[in-house]
Protein backbone atom coordinates (compact mmCIF):
# COMPACT_ATOMS: atom_id res chain seq x y z
CA UNK A 1 0.00 0.00 0.00
CA UNK A 2 1.59 3.92 -0.79
CA UNK A 3 -0.40 6.62 0.69
CA UNK A 4 -0.47 9.95 -0.98
CA UNK A 5 -1.88 13.16 0.81
CA UNK A 6 -2.80 15.99 -1.47
CA UNK A 7 -4.90 19.33 -1.00
CA UNK A 8 -8.72 18.87 -1.05
CA UNK A 9 -9.09 21.64 -3.78
CA UNK A 10 -7.32 19.00 -6.20
CA UNK A 11 -9.34 15.98 -5.60
CA UNK A 12 -11.52 16.69 -8.15
CA UNK A 13 -8.95 16.79 -10.80
CA UNK A 14 -7.53 13.61 -9.72
CA UNK A 15 -10.90 11.99 -9.89
CA UNK A 16 -11.83 13.61 -12.97
CA UNK A 17 -14.83 13.73 -14.73
CA UNK A 18 -17.19 10.90 -13.79
CA UNK A 19 -14.15 9.17 -12.64
CA UNK A 20 -12.32 8.80 -16.03
CA UNK A 21 -8.55 10.26 -14.92
CA UNK A 22 -9.07 8.04 -11.51
CA UNK A 23 -10.08 4.91 -13.74
CA UNK A 24 -7.32 5.35 -16.44
CA UNK A 25 -4.67 5.38 -13.86
CA UNK A 26 -5.86 2.22 -12.85
CA UNK A 27 -6.39 0.53 -16.24
CA UNK A 28 -3.12 1.68 -16.97
CA UNK A 29 -1.02 0.48 -13.68
CA UNK A 30 -2.91 -2.34 -12.29
CA UNK A 31 -3.35 0.18 -8.96
CA UNK A 32 -6.97 0.31 -7.25
CA UNK A 33 -7.26 3.96 -5.56
CA UNK A 34 -9.58 4.97 -2.79
CA UNK A 35 -9.51 8.80 -2.36
CA UNK A 36 -10.94 10.56 0.92
CA UNK A 37 -12.31 13.70 -0.23
CA UNK A 38 -12.66 14.72 3.14
CA UNK A 39 -8.88 14.77 4.09
CA UNK A 40 -7.04 14.39 1.03
CA UNK A 41 -6.18 11.41 1.55
CA UNK A 42 -5.51 8.63 -1.49
CA UNK A 43 -4.85 5.13 -0.69
CA UNK A 44 -3.05 2.90 -3.35
CA UNK A 45 -3.33 -0.70 -3.51
CA UNK A 46 -0.53 -1.95 -4.87
CA UNK A 47 -0.88 -5.53 -4.35
CA UNK A 48 -1.71 -6.68 -7.79
CA UNK A 49 0.36 -3.90 -9.61
CA UNK A 50 4.06 -3.98 -10.94
CA UNK A 51 6.24 -2.64 -8.28
CA UNK A 52 7.31 0.37 -11.11
CA UNK A 53 3.87 1.07 -12.34
CA UNK A 54 2.74 1.73 -8.78
CA UNK A 55 5.50 4.19 -8.32
CA UNK A 56 4.68 6.04 -11.38
CA UNK A 57 1.19 5.68 -10.28
CA UNK A 58 1.81 7.56 -6.93
CA UNK A 59 4.37 10.08 -8.69
CA UNK A 60 1.15 10.87 -10.73
CA UNK A 61 -1.08 11.85 -7.79
CA UNK A 62 1.26 13.79 -6.30
CA UNK A 63 2.05 15.52 -9.22
CA UNK A 64 -1.97 16.45 -9.38
CA UNK A 65 -1.75 17.58 -6.03
CA UNK A 66 1.08 19.94 -6.50
CA UNK A 67 -1.24 21.37 -9.56
CA UNK A 68 -0.22 19.97 -12.62
CA UNK A 69 -3.08 18.93 -14.98
CA UNK A 70 -3.85 15.25 -15.57
CA UNK A 71 -2.95 16.19 -19.12
CA UNK A 72 0.64 17.27 -18.12
CA UNK A 73 1.16 14.51 -15.20
CA UNK A 74 0.28 11.41 -17.84
CA UNK A 75 4.11 12.20 -19.02
CA UNK A 76 5.29 10.34 -15.81
CA UNK A 77 4.12 7.14 -17.43
CA UNK A 78 6.63 7.19 -19.76
CA UNK A 79 9.88 4.81 -18.95
CA UNK A 80 11.99 7.64 -19.35
CA UNK A 81 10.37 10.55 -17.75
CA UNK A 82 10.62 10.98 -13.53
CA UNK A 83 8.83 13.57 -10.99
CA UNK A 84 10.34 15.68 -8.20
CA UNK A 85 9.05 18.11 -5.93
CA UNK A 86 11.15 21.17 -4.20
CA UNK A 87 10.45 22.48 -0.77
CA UNK A 88 10.36 26.32 -0.87
CA UNK A 89 10.37 25.99 2.95
CA UNK A 90 13.76 24.23 2.94
CA UNK A 91 15.49 27.59 1.88
CA UNK A 92 13.92 29.86 4.01
CA UNK A 93 11.89 28.26 6.63
CA UNK A 94 8.23 29.36 7.73
CA UNK A 95 8.49 33.18 6.56
CA UNK A 96 5.50 33.10 4.55
CA UNK A 97 6.76 36.85 3.25
CA UNK A 98 9.86 34.96 1.80
CA UNK A 99 8.10 32.13 0.64
CA UNK A 100 6.03 34.62 -1.67
CA UNK A 101 8.79 36.42 -2.80
CA UNK A 102 10.93 33.24 -3.86
CA UNK A 103 7.57 31.69 -5.77
CA UNK A 104 7.71 35.46 -7.60
CA UNK A 105 11.31 34.77 -8.28
CA UNK A 106 10.59 31.37 -9.73
CA UNK A 107 7.53 32.72 -12.13
CA UNK A 108 9.01 36.21 -13.02
CA UNK A 109 7.54 38.98 -14.23
CA UNK A 110 3.92 38.06 -16.49
CA UNK A 111 5.24 34.22 -16.16
CA UNK A 112 8.65 34.64 -17.74
CA UNK A 113 11.09 32.82 -15.81
CA UNK A 114 9.17 29.96 -15.36
CA UNK A 115 8.39 30.05 -18.91
CA UNK A 116 12.12 29.78 -20.05
CA UNK A 117 13.30 27.36 -17.54
CA UNK A 118 10.30 25.51 -19.37
CA UNK A 119 11.25 25.80 -22.75
CA UNK A 120 15.29 25.74 -21.97
CA UNK A 121 14.86 22.71 -19.99
CA UNK A 122 12.25 20.92 -21.67
CA UNK A 123 10.78 20.01 -17.87
CA UNK A 124 7.60 20.72 -16.71
CA UNK A 125 6.79 22.54 -13.81
CA UNK A 126 4.01 23.41 -11.39
CA UNK A 127 4.01 25.86 -7.90
CA UNK A 128 1.80 24.96 -5.91
CA UNK A 129 1.61 25.89 -2.02
CA UNK A 130 5.27 25.72 -0.67
CA UNK A 131 6.14 23.74 -3.41
CA UNK A 132 8.21 23.20 -6.63
CA UNK A 133 7.26 20.46 -8.95
CA UNK A 134 9.01 19.59 -11.73
CA UNK A 135 8.35 16.59 -14.28
CA UNK A 136 10.63 15.64 -16.63
CA UNK A 137 13.51 13.59 -18.71
CA UNK A 138 16.52 12.93 -16.66
CA UNK A 139 18.41 15.57 -18.28
CA UNK A 140 15.38 18.07 -18.28
CA UNK A 141 14.57 17.43 -14.63
CA UNK A 142 18.13 17.65 -13.21
CA UNK A 143 18.42 21.19 -15.24
CA UNK A 144 15.14 22.59 -14.01
CA UNK A 145 16.03 21.69 -10.49
CA UNK A 146 19.35 23.38 -10.88
CA UNK A 147 17.95 26.12 -12.08
CA UNK A 148 15.07 26.28 -9.34
CA UNK A 149 17.43 25.51 -7.09
CA UNK A 150 20.15 28.69 -8.00
CA UNK A 151 16.94 31.12 -8.06
CA UNK A 152 15.89 29.91 -4.50
CA UNK A 153 19.68 30.73 -3.28
CA UNK A 154 19.12 34.05 -4.72
CA UNK A 155 21.24 33.95 -8.10
CA UNK A 156 20.59 36.62 -10.70
CA UNK A 157 18.01 35.60 -12.90
CA UNK A 158 20.56 36.43 -16.13
CA UNK A 159 22.77 33.64 -14.52
CA UNK A 160 19.74 31.30 -14.48
CA UNK A 161 19.80 32.13 -18.15
CA UNK A 162 22.71 31.96 -19.18
CA UNK A 163 23.16 28.56 -17.21
CA UNK A 164 19.89 26.96 -19.06
CA UNK A 165 21.50 28.32 -22.14
CA UNK A 166 24.49 26.46 -22.03
CA UNK A 167 22.82 23.58 -21.00
CA UNK A 168 20.67 23.63 -23.77
CA UNK A 169 23.10 23.55 -26.38
CA UNK A 170 25.18 20.78 -24.17
CA UNK A 171 22.39 18.87 -24.95
CA UNK A 172 22.53 19.15 -28.99
CA UNK A 173 25.92 17.60 -28.53
CA UNK A 174 24.98 14.84 -25.74
CA UNK A 175 25.24 10.92 -27.63
CA UNK A 176 21.52 10.03 -28.85
CA UNK A 177 21.36 6.97 -26.29
CA UNK A 178 22.23 9.73 -23.16
CA UNK A 179 19.25 11.65 -23.79
CA UNK A 180 16.98 9.48 -25.53
CA UNK A 181 17.39 6.16 -24.77
CA UNK A 182 18.03 6.88 -20.45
Amino acid sequence: MLYVKIPKSRIGTLIGKNGETKKKVEDLTGVKMRIDSRYGDVTIDDRNADAFMAMKAKAFVEAVGDGFSPEKAWRIFREDVYFEEIDIKEFVGKKENRIRVLKGRIIGKDGKTRRIIEELSGADISLYGNTVAIIGEYYQLETAKRAIEMLLRGSKHATIYSFLEKRRRDMKYLPFEYYYLQ
